[in-house]
């Protein structure tokens, strides 16, 4: 009672309706009470249960539904079914773009670093400008990129953005532009087709003499100059980027799009050209140690060299001293250099089928840094002392010169274990590389005791002709080498956080969170829809959800289960903060093993010279804020690399199938929603999608819980996971747009049940009653559209 009057005066204050900040206190309270073991469960409040809280009655309810709408739309709450929770919070700190202005004029900021598809509508900040800035403050505008510190806001009114911050840092200012194929019209205007697949249908006027350089078919990119009541928006050629038929036109797309830096600024070039081989001075000589290198065999750079060996300590019998060396990047990119700079701006190396955007120039990444065989090279060496258990008792970390004794590819490291060995690998195989793996053994029996979240999704390479385009699609093997150096990275990266931790340094953490409340809400649904019972009120634990793989593993429902699994868990990012990584069960993971290509890498290495009195270009001395700044910052530049890479691939393999419109290929459903299934092609791993108005000759209805589509009268089921055929019938390789039709059935189940039942074949069916016929041709114009 005590809960529900102090509500009900708060509710007197601010009048019929609670604010956003009081439903948001409302559900956390709940959420909190649910995970004690209280009630109601987690997920389980709903428009009702809010409306009872707030003693809202008769009309109010009607303006209470408006208001939880808005705030879904703002992505301050999450709707599942007819349950509402609240969605993750945002860091302390955030990379935004500013994208608007209210109307009293303040400025309104969304999240770089939000994926709408998972997490629905990105959350709104309102900046808070000082009414007497100081002198030095930025001062930003709509259009830029910035730094935000944010909190949510307890005095928000319903229409108010659930946030508010303050600018720390301008990073770019950034003029809209769109992307798009120029074509020319008789009387010298021109018309811009956009690339992007959401902007598909929504043409541009390119007014004549705005067209600059281009010529018809070429790609350019273009700034919207005006957009009026009538007819298209206008814009002007800013940028002729190249010929469409070009073969790296593809990849251009993708830097355009995403802002991706590509181009070295002189004064890196001219730093990285004049930086000098790294001398023996404060480091130990470790050049007769068989380091050896194990990476893809198209590598171009080499970071990370491993060495294993029994340990002659008599308390430790059966253990192993392993050594992981990695590339000492921090000996050639100081703080406040221009190599510094760029690199933190780029964040991380991109890759495109064909071509590499590298953080670092080639003089550092493929020359001074690569641990090339036969050849000194500096590095910072974690020396890792393990039992025959696989865990390990002890670590130290030195700055050494090392030689690599050989350079190997995965396959060829392999093939020389599995009793296959070539010139390389034969003198290598008894003193080297079986140690190797009998530590790596030693390693898999811990790794099986803390069991690290085991999804199974296979990943495709592209392979390309000479003219850019796809040869063929493969799906490498997981080989058991892959295995190693992935478990030896790990345990590396665990010891640099440890040690970081222990000397007190700040340090960037590759964190990732266990999932929310509701997306477990969510899945629990699902799985009881095939018979699996998510138990409730547990701690979460990566095992949890390996035993439900492992239950469907070679069922008909693996797929489904991997793919929900998956959407249910938290997306990993760098953090100042640590909350542990939760799909590697680890308490404390750094990113230690590829500051050639990762920044947050070279902080970590940074912090352990400075921590370890290593030498003195060590991490400088950094506020929380500035290692907040900088974990945001690389955070938003991995997503961004990370859509650059899937949107070229999916518009490779949109090209690649274009010439093959009316073929059926054989696929799977890797999503539903209420507009249509995403199919995802089992030869190609291609994505496309399937308008719900196509599929057959019922009306079919999303059901949430079963993340399918379901006829209404015949009970036809096509539920995520689903293995199906599907007949392209477009594509549009620009876009990365494919659109199939569904040719085979889906399954049938009977009247009154949940659960679908097994596939049957096609078979004619009865039009849809009259009442379904106009909703269809509105679907299937929308969809034409």
């Amino acid at each position: 009672m005590a809960k529900k009057t102090q509500l009900r005066k708060a509710q007197e204050k601010q009048g019929a309706l609670p604010t956003k900040a009081e439903i948001l206190a409302f559900i956390a309270r709940e959420a909190d009470a649910a995970a004690q073991g209280g009630k109601p469960a987690p997920g389980k409040i709903g428009k009702r249960e809010i409306a009872r809280a707030f003693d809202i009655r008769s009309d109010d309810r009607i303006a209470l539904k408006r208001l939880l709408r808005e705030m879904e739309a703002e992505g301050a709450l999450e709707k599942r079914n007819k349950h509402i929770g609240k969605p993750a919070e945002l860091p302390a700190v955030v990379l935004c773009d500013i994208v608007s202005r209210d109307r009293d004029g303040d400025l309104i900021a969304t999240p770089v670093e939000w994926e709408a598809a998972a997490q629905g509508p990105a959350p709104r900040i309102a900046i808070h400008m000082p009414r007497k800035p100081k002198r030095g403050d930025p001062t930003p505008g709509v259009g830029d990129r910035a730094l935000v510190r944010n909190e949510i806001d307890p005095t928000a009114g319903p229409k108010d953005p659930a946030y508010r911050g303050r600018v720390i840092k301008l990073i770019a200012r950034n003029r809209v532009q769109t992307i798009g194929v120029y074509r020319a019209l008789p009387d010298g205007s021109g018309r811009l087709i956009p690339v992007d697949k959401k902007a598909r249908g929504k043409e541009l006027t390119i007014p004549a003499g705005a067209q600059g350089e281009a010529r018809d078919g070429d790609l350019v990119a273009v700034e919207v100059s005006s957009e009026g009541r009538f007819g298209l928006p206008q814009a002007r050629v800013r940028e002729r980027l190249g010929a469409i038929d070009n073969e790296r036109a593809i990849t251009t797309i993708a830097l355009q799009t995403h802002g991706i830096p590509h181009v070295f600024r002189p004064e890196t070039l001219k730093e990285a050209e004049s930086a000098r081989a790294a001398t023996m001075t404060g480091r130990e000589d470790w050049r007769k140690l068989p380091l050896v290198t194990i990476d893809p065999a198209d590598a171009k750079d080499h970071d990370d060299a491993v060495y294993a060996e029994p340990d002659d300590d008599p308390d430790n019998a059966g253990g192993f001293v392993l050594t992981v060396a990695i590339a000492d990047v921090a000996a050639y990119v100081r703080p406040g250099t221009s190599l510094d700079r760029e690199a933190l701006e780029r964040g991380n190396s991109v890759y495109f089928p064909d071509r590499v955007v590298p953080m670092l120039p080639e003089r550092i990444s493929n020359d001074l840094c690569s641990l090339r065989p036969h050849e000194d090279r500096p590095a910072l060496a974690a020396r890792m002392i393990i039992a025959r258990d696989g865990r390990k008792l002890r670590h130290t970390f030195h700055r050494i010169m090392m030689r690599s004794a050989a350079k190997l590819a995965y396959p060829q490291a392999q093939a020389a274990i599995d009793g296959v060995t070539d010139d390389v690998t034969a003198p290598l195989l008894e003193p080297v590389l079986r140690p190797l793996w009998e530590a790596w053994r030693a390693l898999n029996i811990a790794r099986e005791q803390r069991s690290p979240l085991d999804l199974n999704l296979p990943e495709r390479k592209l392979l390309l002709k000479p003219d850019g385009r796809i040869d063929r699609v493969l799906i490498p093997p997981r080989l058991d080498a892959h295995r190693l150096i992935e478990e030896y990275m790990i345990l590396a990266n665990v010891a640099a956080a440890e040690t970081l931790e222990a000397q007190g340094s700040r340090l960037v953490y590759r964190a990732h969170d266990e999932p929310s409340i509701e997306k477990m809400h969510a899945l629990g649904e699902f799985l009881s829809t095939i018979g699996v019972k998510l138990a409730k009120g547990q701690v979460l634990r990566p095992q949890q959800f390996n035993a439900i793989l492992e239950r469907v593993r070679d069922s008909e429902h693996e797929n489904a289960v991997n793919e929900v699994v998956l959407r249910s868990q938290a997306q990993a990012e760098y953090s100042s903060e640590n909350y542990g990584h939760f799909g590697l069960n680890l308490r404390r993971y750094a990113h230690f093993t590829s500051p050639i290509r990762r920044y947050a890498d070279l902080i970590v290495h940074r912090a352990l010279i400075r921590a370890l009195n290593l030498g003195p270009d060590g991490l400088p001395n950094m506020e929380a804020d500035e290692i907040a700044e900088i974990a945001a910052r690389i955070s938003a530049a991995e997503r961004r690399a990370m859509a650059a890479e899937r949107e070229t691939n999916d518009r490779l393999i949109a090209s690649f199938l274009s010439t093959q419109i009316g073929a059926t290929f054989p696929g799977r459903i890797s999503g539903v929603t209420r507009a249509g299934l995403f199919i995802k092609l089992s030869d190609t791993g291609a994505d496309g999608f399937v308008p719900a108005a196509t599929i057959g000759n019922d009306y079919y209805r999303y059901v949430e819980n079963l993340h399918a589509l379901v006829g209404n009268r015949t009970g036809e089921t096509f539920r995520l996971g689903d293995q199906v055929e599907a007949k392209l019938v477009e594509a549009a390789p620009l876009a990365g747009a494919l659109r199939f039709e569904i040719a085979s059935s889906g399954r049938v189940r009977s009247a009154g049940s949940s659960r679908p039942g097994a596939a049957k074949s096609r078979k004619p069916r009865d039009k849809k009653p009259p009442s379904q016929k106009g909703r269809s041709r509105a679907h299937k114009k929308r969809s034409a559209r």
